[in-house]
């Protein structure tokens, strides 16, 4: 059930003084100097509403978070018994029941035999963990050169300063250069824009994947680590894998012997229609990392899971993993955790997605015949939309129309027209989407006709 009885707070309660003390994150300060920020105020289902009264469709899940929607009050039930039971205890040389239970439900769904878990807060730390886990066990393992790891370009991984190497954003690592060395790049599976094979998705997934290959060869195998990948990139606009991609990705790296490590924190819980997206692209990897979705953003959590392999040598005598978080694996958040994958169970939100997730697709492509449209793309319930200066060329815009298009309309334009989603330019400019995975069509339907009518009047202001 919902929540109903929530109060929305009186409209134009936060006025342009109301962040002075607040740090938002990822946004520029300078601009609330006049008006205040969106002030988000209560959420229920697939909706959120601000403190002037207006309501909005989450057509991002909060942050590819709410799987289940806002307002569940069974998650807040979760979260409210285990804090009267047990607080807080840490993990450090302790355990209490509510992790070791998520931990057990966790292991049961990951593929093959990726069988402990290692809590965290976030997906930056879980990816963080994945690092520091993967170079340990090859000195463990007699192999203390192998520390590098490689990703893909315009990859989102974190911002610690580990998971912020490992990502292939320039723009956001400029400022807090020198990183941790060792983090290395290959293309992406973006095959809107595939410098080869771009009408044969077998072939361009085939070159994808050797690129990985290649780099492992030029950095040297015995110094390679890991590789890091998403199940369908986020940053740039969702690409999925073409057919093949991972099965020719898991050969290179049992031929190298480095471990491929499955970054799930947007895809996982499902964001695609599976509790791990790698079991629906059919992959079995070393690590898993994961957060947002596993409690519907109902409390903070994040894990990464690893195989018995990659664990063998933590369980030696003598050895420890000196690594954690005061508040990774949080007796509240575990409670919450399992509560929320009882309720996706129960309610069957990943057949949801997968029943549906076609007409998702239909729906969006309806957007193909407008002029600003150049690719719609994405898996499940995760889809981005390009925007091009031209559809015959695939021209894309320079920085400054870039720059005027989102954040000059298009970001301010789709709230007002009440859809929450993103509009991002980390590589070409594109709208992102991925809403609750309690949606349906008739929350398809308003998605794309509030696109429809803002993209059309983007394009005439070009």
């Amino acid at each position: 059930m919902t929540t109903t009885e929530q109060p929305v707070t009186e409209p134009g309660r936060y006025g342009p003084d109301s962040v002075d003390n607040l740090w938002l994150h990822f946004s520029r300060m300078g601009g609330y100097t006049e008006h205040a920020p969106p002030v988000i105020v209560k959420g229920e289902g697939h909706w959120i509403w601000d403190d002037r009264g207006r309501k909005y469709l989450d057509g991002l899940a909060g942050l590819f978070v709410v799987q289940a929607g806002h307002g569940r009050r069974e998650l807040a039930e979760a979260a409210a018994k285990q804090a009267e039971t047990l607080a807080f205890f840490p993990l450090w040389s302790y355990a209490h029941p509510s992790a070791i239970e998520l931990s057990k439900r966790l292991a049961a769904e990951a593929p093959g035999d990726l069988n402990r878990v290692f809590f965290t807060t976030g997906g930056g730390e879980a990816v963080e963990t994945a690092w520091k886990a993967a170079k340990q066990y090859f000195k463990l393992v007699g192999k203390p050169a192998k520390h590098k790891v490689i990703s893909r370009a315009v990859a989102y991984h974190g911002t610690t300063q580990g998971a912020l190497s490992i990502t292939g954003l320039p723009a956001l690592k400029q400022d807090f250069e020198p990183l941790v060395p060792g983090a290395f790049r290959v293309p992406n599976t973006n095959i809107y824009r595939a410098p080869y094979f771009g009408d044969d998705p077998k072939a361009f997934g085939r070159w994808a994947a050797d690129q990985i290959e290649q780099q492992i060869l030029f950095e040297g195998p015995d110094t390679v680590a890991a590789v890091f990948l998403e199940p369908v990139q986020n940053a740039g606009g969702c690409f999925p894998p073409p057919p093949g991609y991972f099965d020719r990705v898991r050969e290179i790296c049992d031929q190298y012997d480095v471990l491929l490590v499955s970054d799930e924190v947007i895809c996982a819980f499902g964001r695609l229609g599976t509790t791990f997206a790698c079991s629906k692209f059919g992959y079995v990897p070393d690590m898993i990392t994961c957060a947002k979705g596993m409690t519907s953003g109902y409390s903070p959590i994040g894990a990464m899971i690893a195989s018995d392999r990659v664990m063998e040598p933590f369980l030696r005598p003598g050895v420890s993993f000196p690594h954690g978080y005061t508040f990774g694996g949080h007796p509240v958040s575990a409670a919450v955790g399992l509560a929320n994958l009882d309720l996706v169970e129960r309610e069957g939100l990943n057949q949801h997605v997968l029943d549906t997730e076609h007409d998702f697709r239909r729906t969006l492509e309806k957007l193909n015949d407008l002029p600003i449209v150049g690719d719609v793309r994405g898996d499940g319930f995760f889809y981005g939309i390009e925007m091009v200066k031209d559809k015959a060329t695939k021209e894309t815009f320079d920085d400054a129309e870039s720059e005027r298009l989102l954040r000059g309309f298009l970001s301010q334009a789709l709230f007002d027209a009440g859809l929450y989603c993103r509009a991002d330019d980390r590589g070409d400019p594109v709208i992102q989407l991925a809403p609750p995975l309690t949606c349906g069509q008739p929350e398809f339907d308003l998605i794309e006709q509030t696109l429809r009518s803002v993209l059309t009047e983007a394009w005439s202001r070009l």
